[in-house]
């Protein structure tokens, strides 16, 4: 939330969010959403995507946004005879600017949904609306309204060679991937956390993202260096009480993030390893 104010009181004090209809024409010139067929993928799934469009020269974020982002949400609810979606978030960029780290997506990006239809027989309407960051050489929030009938079982959509390619640069999932030891120690007000993670190399510069189970914690940019198979990440998070607390290693997730792929797995082991 503190960041969030922030970008919003960057993006007025430039002039780039002066009213709500002013910040909505912006908009409007900067970024297109709307969802796309992909394909039927059995027992009752169909692949589609969120198509995401940006202008020339910004950029969008990916679900962890990086220091001074903003995460995108999407709000379905005036969707009709949808009964789940899923998104999957392929490979991100990392951007780093004067010691400021963010993570997302410059041009266009294609986010795969897996998507149940309520009844098969009927098209289902994704409709909502997007709430994004969209950054250039400043940042400002935008909000943009989709709406689009996406075929159960229908033959594959002309979006559909993209779609797979995005699927394709998924973060690969699985302890098969990866496996890692956590080291915690106390800090004045909060944890560090050092985590020795067994992945093949995946390109440098390799980044590292943790998401505990809890999300009002503050977590520092991870601190990475590669020794052979072993990446070795170390962070400082921080509770709102500014103490120690109790971390559950067993569900803290982990993103590696490379210059030629990506791993992501769940869990670690105690111990320095």
């Amino acid at each position: 939330m503190r960041k969030f104010g922030l970008v919003m009181c960057l993006a007025a004090s430039s002039g780039l969010v002066g009213s709500a209809a002013a910040a909505q024409t912006a908009a409007s010139d900067i970024v297109a959403v709307n969802v796309v067929q992909g394909w039927a993928s059995g027992n009752g799934h169909d692949v589609a995507a969120i198509h995401i469009r940006l202008a020339p020269g910004w950029k969008t974020y990916w679900r962890l946004p990086g220091d001074s982002g903003i995460p995108p949400v999407f709000d379905w609810s005036a969707s009709s005879n949808v009964a789940s979606v899923g998104i999957s978030w392929p490979h991100p960029e990392v951007y780093e600017d004067d010691g400021v780290r963010t993570i997302g997506y410059k041009s266009e990006v294609y986010l795969p949904l897996d998507l149940v239809a309520r009844n098969p027989a009927s098209p289902m309407r994704l409709s909502g609306r997007a709430a994004l960051g969209v950054c250039r050489e400043i940042c400002m929030p935008v909000e943009v309204a989709f709406s689009s009938d996406i075929t159960p079982g229908a033959a594959p959509g002309p979006a559909a060679p993209a779609i797979r390619a995005a699927l394709a640069s998924v973060p690969r999932a699985g302890l098969a991937a990866a496996t890692a030891s956590c080291e915690v120690s106390p800090i004045r007000d909060g944890l560090r956390l050092t985590a020795r993670i067994k992945v093949a190399p995946q390109g440098s510069p390799e980044f590292v993202f943790l998401e505990p189970d809890r999300d009002d914690l503050w977590i520092s940019p991870a601190e990475t260096h590669r020794e052979g198979g072993t990446l070795t990440a170390s962070a400082e998070l921080v509770a709102p009480d500014a103490q120690p607390f109790a971390l559950n290693r067993s569900a803290l997730a982990f993103t590696v993030l490379g210059r030629d792929g990506s791993v992501a797995f769940r869990g670690c082991t105690p111990g320095p390893g």
